[in-house]
């Protein structure tokens, strides 16, 4: 029988790697593995509350209510678009032709599910990727701005300054560094 099951917390190819092994140990046959979504043929015996045990084991979670499955989709979409520096786009329009939905709908089922705004997520995860990309010591500050589509480093300074409470020298010269995953 073919089931679809959302995945909480599922956001780079290690997690669709991770969430594979576990299908297989429940002898399930994965169709289709994506972000936060898997199309599994499972069998007769198939038992969803030890699978979901055995996700929650690796740090992720079976979704069930439509809302949380929406923000999470959400999420994805936001890592996807920092990933992929596809930051020209604004977000709004980007999450509506992704996910095919209305703005308004997404903002409030977001704000609703998560506690917070997109937008404040999204700097949130962008911020985190300032942290990533000044650990690689690879890019000045004003070219990680520009990566991350920032209008000038000072605003970027700022956002990084209020987030994290240290400046982004201060935090390079440190390396203390304290990164959260995308996934938390």
């Amino acid at each position: 029988m073919k089931k679809e099951f959302y995945i909480k917390n599922m956001v780079c190819d290690r997690c669709k790697m991770v969430v594979q092994q576990i299908t297989e140990r429940f002898l399930a046959n994965a169709e289709e593995i994506q972000l936060g979504r898997v199309v599994l043929n499972i069998p007769q015996d198939f038992d969803e509350k030890k699978f979901s045990k055995a996700l929650l084991k690796d740090g992720f979670e079976l979704m069930q209510h439509p809302e949380i499955q929406l923000s999470e989709a959400i999420k994805v979409e936001l890592i996807h678009l920092i990933e992929n520096n596809n930051s020209e786009e604004n977000i709004s329009s980007y999450l509506a032709n992704q996910l095919h939905k209305d703005y308004s709908l997404l903002s409030k089922t977001f704000k609703k599910t998560e506690g917070q705004t997109i937008e404040k997520f999204f700097i949130k995860l962008k911020i985190e990727k300032v942290k990533e990309l000044i650990q690689m010591n690879k890019f000045s500050f004003s070219e990680i701005a520009y990566r991350l589509d920032y209008n000038s480093i000072n605003h970027l300074s700022n956002q990084f300054k209020n987030l994290t409470g240290t400046t982004m020298s201060e935090y390079k010269n440190s390396q203390d560094w304290n990164r959260i995953s995308l996934d938390k």
